[in-house]
């Protein structure tokens, strides 16, 4: 975990936002369907998604492992002049209320399965029935993906990579509203840069 925690503090070190300061496009275009209200990001990283909901209205609670990534989100909060509730930390530990969320976005966080596990079990209790899901995940099918283009981005462990399976097994306790596996153009700053594959979907908390 602190040799995580390090790697992403070096990679958020610079002045620059290495994702881009603009929200994930999935994103932003499905949280426009929804009515605001309380939302949860999970390594949320330098904020631009967090900042995007907050602008539209969602009142927002975002964590990350790493120290750097909080600083610039709230530097990034800031200047949108919005407010985030940032935390730092895994989510079993941030002793967040249950059924206190309306939604969660899960935008390119990948873990381990046995993290993922604690993941996805701490989103259905924190979140309310009917509350919904939101992810844009590399698959496990874009490790080809990196081998044509390095800055592509994305885990090189396929073990940390998804596939509509594993959601369907991870997540089976809540109603799948979208589901797809896309081939997508990112433009996401430095980092996320060039055709990929990705996990697309939208899940619902039965009530």
């Amino acid at each position: 975990m602190n040799n995580i925690a390090d790697n992403w503090n070096s990679r958020y070190s610079s002045d620059e936002y290495v994702y881009g300061e603009l929200p994930n496009n999935y994103l932003k275009e499905k949280l426009l369907k929804y009515s605001p209200g309380n939302i949860l990001f999970p390594g949320e990283g330098e904020g631009r998604n967090a900042v995007y909901a907050a602008k539209n209205g969602w009142k927002v609670w975002a964590y990350d492992i790493s120290t750097a990534a909080k600083i610039k989100a709230e530097k990034l909060a800031l200047k949108n002049n919005v407010h985030l509730d940032y935390r730092i930390g895994e989510i079993q530990n941030l002793k967040y209320d249950n059924e206190h969320f309306d939604a969660t976005a899960l935008i390119y966080l990948h873990m381990a399965e046995n993290e993922r596990k604690i993941l996805s079990e701490s989103i259905y209790n924190l979140i309310r029935p009917d509350g919904i899901v939101i992810a844009e995940l590399f698959s496990k099918n874009h490790i080809e993906y990196q081998k044509k283009n390095s800055s592509v981005g994305g885990p090189r462990n396929i073990d940390l990579l998804y596939s509509i399976e594993d959601v369907q097994k991870e997540f089976n306790n809540f109603k799948i509203i979208e589901l797809k596996e896309e081939e997508i153009e990112l433009f996401e700053g430095s980092f996320h840069s060039g055709t990929a594959s990705v996990i697309r979907f939208i899940l619902q908390k039965p009530i």
